[in-house]
């Protein structure tokens, strides 16, 4: 059965029942803080988790109409080529990381009682390809902020020109916020996707929300 924070959408661990798989986020040091942050339903600056998404890592060279051709087969899209874009697919995002990477991720949770299905589906696809694949879910999380204070409480650790006329929906970029590493993912309004690795991921919630503080008093 899943074991959710009810009224919030970060869940915190989960095991499926009869299979002997157990997931645990990332955030589960920072458990009794985002119960606290959610609690309050704070309309000024919202953080929430969207855990357990696939995350694959994809090498290549667009030059070569087969890598293309492979990615939109899988994904539903071709991969950007402009630096620090996205495209989405069918249920999934892709972003620019560099000439010849991208990040994938899911827009849904991935059932753990069943192996993660979106690097198979483009290593089979990758066959006879100079490209690569490799499933870094485990290593990372996805957090969504909201709110009118989402670009101050950003900009506190983040040195991003964060304005909507500058950085804007369709785009993303790798920065940090404080000492954490982050990739970095405009959605419209006042919304944000980010993407940190799983051992900066509590250091991150704790650093985010004690920024965020004095503007939600």
């Amino acid at each position: 059965m899943l074991n959710e924070i009810k009224g919030s959408s970060t869940v915190v661990d989960r095991a499926i029942s009869g299979q002997g798989v157990w997931q645990e986020s990332p955030l589960v040091g920072a458990d009794a803080l985002m119960k606290t942050h959610q609690s309050g339903s704070p309309k000024a600056f919202r953080l929430a988790e969207r855990p357990f998404l696939e995350l694959v890592n994809v090498r290549g060279d667009t030059r070569d109409p087969a890598f293309a051709k492979a990615v939109q087969s899988v994904i539903g899209c071709t991969p950007p080529e402009k630096a620090n874009t996205i495209a989405r697919g069918n249920g999934y995002t892709m972003l620019w990381l560099g000439p010849d990477e991208w990040l994938v991720h899911s827009d849904t949770a991935h059932d753990a009682s069943r192996p993660a299905p979106l690097e198979a589906k483009l290593r089979d696809a990758f066959v006879g390809q100079f490209s690569a694949a490799v499933d870094i879910g485990s290593g990372y999380t996805v957090l969504e902020i909201d709110g009118p204070k989402t670009r101050e409480v950003l900009s506190r650790g983040c040195p991003l020109d964060l304005h909507p006329k500058v950085f804007g929906e369709g785009q993303c970029a790798q920065s940090h916020y404080f000492k954490a590493s982050l990739t970095l993912v405009p959605l419209g309004g006042d919304r944000f996707e980010i993407i940190v690795r799983r051992s900066f991921a509590d250091y991150f919630v704790k650093m985010m929300l004690d920024a965020a503080a004095p503007l939600l008093s």
